[in-house]
């Protein structure tokens, strides 16, 4: 990698970081899609308000202050500066060099387009060169085959699977925990 190359920009998106006011305003709308929120978490799938969301990303740049631990970014569009979506870095562990990975984009008509893949990349480059992180993971339900088929793009390999851990519609899904080392993805480049 050159050191000339940006750490926040690829060919359709960057990386920037939040805008607490007008983020707020789309990520309330963005919570009112019950699916969208269900790829993401398996919390209840609820509606914020943009004041909540708010109070929300104050937190998290405290947090990304004070305990540096966490790196949130932004998914924007290079063309016209819109939030498409998230991408995280969180519970670090510097003395192991570990982390975790988690994304969202939060329209349905942005999905699909590359964004993600372009975002994952960007993440990835960030944790391993600039961060010096060793080892990535993620947890996907089973349900997200887009987040499954994006991450095993990316080099991922299913570690853990949590039979039967999360309660959709009715019926019972599993949890998978996905997980990268630097050198496996060194080697995938």
């Amino acid at each position: 990698m050159s050191i000339a190359q940006s750490l926040y920009e690829a060919q359709d998106i960057c990386l920037a970081p939040i805008d607490p006011e007008k983020d707020a305003e789309i990520e309330a709308r963005w919570s009112h899609d019950a699916a969208y929120l269900r790829m993401l978490d398996s919390a209840p799938a609820m509606p914020q308000p943009a004041a909540v969301l708010k109070k929300k990303y104050e937190a998290i740049e405290k947090q990304m202050d004070e305990n540096k631990n966490l790196y949130y970014f932004t998914i924007r569009a290079r063309s016209d500066d819109r939030l498409l979506g998230f991408a995280r870095l969180d519970d670090i562990e510097w003395n192991n060099g570990n982390g975790w990975i988690k994304m969202g984009l939060g329209e349905a008509e942005e999905r699909r387009k590359g964004y993600g893949s372009q975002a994952l990349d960007l993440l990835l480059r960030f944790a391993f060169r600039e961060l010096n992180l060793y080892r990535l993971s993620a947890s996907v339900p089973e349900y997200n085959q887009a987040a499954l088929g994006l991450f095993g793009k990316a080099g991922f390999v299913e570690e853990v699977r949590c039979r039967q851990a999360l309660q959709r519609d009715g019926r019972r899904w599993d949890l998978l925990l996905l997980g990268l080392l630097r050198q496996e993805w060194e080697a995938g480049r």
